[in-house]
């Protein structure tokens, strides 16, 4: 890791009524087949808190604006290569629930609109048996273990995922 210090973000594992999970599809951009699937969110921008990035991103992805937000379940700090350049996160994951499913691309960005592709409710179920690339990684157990338990009383500090590429 260098030594800056790693882009804050905000990320929303948002679940229906039905206890789906929201993900984006996306791919690196100057090699479209190398595909991921991953749950909203970004970079806190200026002074905004981590609460208000996690709602922004949300709405700009998925058109999503009614929303409960809840706590921060789980915190992981990943490195990854993306559109030319490696980017470090110190990320954070909160829990909504929405009830609303009609989802659509919203306001991206010039990159997002370069490397995403789509939106899909999973369910947990779907995420198990799933053979594509999810993050962040073992989503699928995390999810099982929040539908099971509730969320956890503080943050889970996930292992680091570093991405070789």
């Amino acid at each position: 890791m260098p030594d800056a210090a790693p882009r804050r973000v905000a990320r929303v594992v948002l679940l229906d009524p039905d206890d789906r999970i929201l993900l984006l599809h996306g791919y690196e951009p100057d090699d479209p087949s190398v595909t991921w699937w991953f749950t909203p969110g970004g970079g806190v921008e200026g002074d905004e808190t981590r609460e208000q990035a996690a709602l922004r991103e949300l709405a700009e992805e998925t058109g999503i604006t009614e929303v409960e937000l809840g706590p921060v379940l789980w915190q992981r700090v990943c490195s990854f290569p993306f559109a030319g350049r490696r980017w470090h996160q110190d990320e954070w994951y909160y829990l909504a629930r929405t009830e609303r499913t009609a989802v659509a691309l919203g306001a991206l960005t010039e990159l997002e609109r370069r490397s995403v592709t789509g939106l899909r409710w999973w369910t947990s179920a779907e995420l198990s048996a799933a053979r594509e690339t999810v993050y962040p990684t073992r989503l699928a157990g995390l999810l099982r273990t929040l539908l099971d338990e509730g969320p956890p009383l503080t943050p889970v500090v996930l292992p680091p995922d570093i991405v070789q590429g």
